[in-house]
């Protein structure tokens, strides 16, 4: 075995050409010639890979860029040099996984992003409801508590405090304030009738969405009966179906 002066690979004895550079020897035992290397060449299909990859904000583009690239890179290891390209072929396959990875990252968001938001408008309309409910039991608390005032006057009476008709300490501070707003719900309290002395007989509570369609879709209503209400299309009121 001898070995081949251009490209140092092992070949037999006697060969007339390298199997592996494509050089000739010449003559069996003649001196070897004084050839100059075969120049190597750019492999086409690096050249395909990366003009593929530079459209790659066209799918098929992008498929073919990695599909040529993986083929021009394992041509070009193979061939011992001969063959060149290997940054070309690199950078058509990065363009390629790119043009392939965004449609998939939109296509799962433009899949996820709405079921995500439905559930967190859902989320919310169930805390408004709950809050809507809690308001409606405190201020019965409240109006028994307090008969010389009736129901309180504002919100802010049920909220944390001395305890006393002033701060009934019967909510937190999420929604025992003037102006409540929580998990995307905004809060409007009012009196609705009040006796001759003055006491607060009745009341009304809204809750609607603070980003209508965001934040939440539907709108409720609550009274001093207790009872919630529910509107699609605009604030509840006492003339709203009953929530099911």
């Amino acid at each position: 075995m001898k070995t081949c002066p251009y490209c140092a690979k092992p070949v037999a004895d006697g060969a007339q050409f390298c199997q592996f550079c494509g050089i000739t020897f010449g003559n069996p035992g003649s001196p070897l010639p004084a050839v100059a290397p075969a120049q190597g060449h750019t492999s086409g299909k690096a050249i395909g890979s990366l003009v593929s990859g530079i459209l790659f904000f066209i799918l098929p583009a992008a498929i073919v860029a990695v599909v040529l690239g993986h083929l021009s890179l394992s041509e070009i290891n193979r061939s011992s040099g001969r063959i060149q390209g290997k940054g070309m072929a690199l950078t058509g396959l990065i363009l390629g996984y790119v043009g392939i990875f965004i449609p998939v990252v939109l296509i799962i968001a433009a899949i996820a992003i709405p079921n995500l938001l439905r559930s967190k408008m859902a989320a919310n309309e169930a805390a408004a409801v709950g809050a809507l409910r809690s308001y409606s039991y405190a201020a019965g608390v409240y109006a028994a508590k307090c008969p010389n005032v009736g129901f309180p006057k504002s919100l802010a009476n049920l909220g944390p405090g001395s305890g006393d008709c002033e701060r009934a300490d019967l909510l937190d501070n999420s929604l025992g304030t003037g102006a409540p707003s929580k998990s995307g719900y905004a809060f409007h309290y009012a009196v609705a009738e009040t006796d001759r002395l003055g006491q607060a007989t009745s009341f009304t509570i809204t809750a609607d969405p603070v980003n209508q369609g965001v934040t939440g879709r539907r709108h409720f209503y609550v009274d001093y009966t207790g009872v919630v209400r529910v509107n699609l299309t605009g604030q509840a009121d006492s003339g709203s179906p009953a929530l099911q």
